[in-house]
């Protein structure tokens, strides 16, 4: 007897549940989540083989929950999307199933049994480096606006509002919220970097990101080198690196 599989249905509209749940429902065992949040919470508690993951969902995405699991730990995945052309080109260049809403009965149990033959085969190509290509790929064409961060037993979802700056602290990153700190193991500062809106954050030195709007001046230190001063009275070192990065997006020197 064939064990059932654990299947998961992710999108914030009601009726594509629905749907997706009747057409899955002779396949294996279903569980839904209406948002992003609740994906998170689900992959991190439970086992999946399938994820049907739409792209397209307010506060986390289908792209930010992957980012926030991890994908060596992300099951077999179908994006479930209305996205644009380039998203579409991306997932047919890394061999990533994906359906295009509205999608039809007949697309729909092509894109199944595709499925269904990977699970079978223990040589199936890893998921993990397509999905890894798929996001540096689109990445820069996607701010980040969210964190989703493990502390203390909890799950935390933090607006990138809400960041003061970011400091590089090892393998982890600290994000600096008041007088809060935070760690994040999700990227390298490098890797966050390319991921931030560059209006809205700015890379000082090699170990820190700052947030623009929370800087209240600049102290000049010696040998065209400036303290940053938050608005919280933080104190960062300005380095000559990443001086004309600032000067640039001023308009003005230094």
């Amino acid at each position: 007897m064939t064990t059932p599989r654990n299947i998961l249905i992710v999108d914030d509209e009601a009726p594509a549940r629905q749907r997706l749940r009747a057409l899955l429902q002779p396949h294996g065992l279903i569980t839904e989540a209406a948002n992003g949040r609740a994906a998170v919470d689900l992959l991190q508690s439970h086992h999946f083989d399938l994820v049907f993951l739409d792209i397209q969902m307010p506060e986390i995405d289908g792209l930010s929950v992957v980012h926030s699991i991890g994908v060596s730990r992300m099951p077999l995945t179908v994006f479930v999307t209305a996205y644009d052309c380039y998203a579409i080109q991306a997932f047919d260049a890394h061999a990533l199933d994906y359906l295009l809403k509205p999608f039809s009965d007949e697309r729909f149990e092509s894109t199944l049994q595709r499925l269904l033959a990977r699970l079978s085969d223990p040589h199936t190509n890893p998921l993990a480096s397509r999905l890894e290509q798929l996001l540096q790929s689109l990445s820069p064409h996607r701010p980040l606006d969210r964190f989703v961060v493990k502390s203390a037993g909890a799950t935390h979802f933090l607006d990138v509002s809400e960041i003061d700056w970011i400091e590089a602290a090892g393998i982890y990153l600290t994000l600096h919220l008041g007088s809060r700190s935070i760690l994040h193991s999700g990227f390298t500062l490098a890797q966050l970097e390319s991921r931030l809106d560059p209006r809205l954050f700015i890379r000082v030195h090699r170990s820190a990101i700052v947030r623009i709007d929370r800087i209240a001046r600049l102290e000049p230190i010696s040998h065209g080198e400036f303290e940053i001063v938050l608005k919280g009275g933080v104190r960062l070192r300005l380095s000559r690196t990443y001086r004309p990065r600032l000067e640039q997006l001023l308009g003005q020197s230094l």
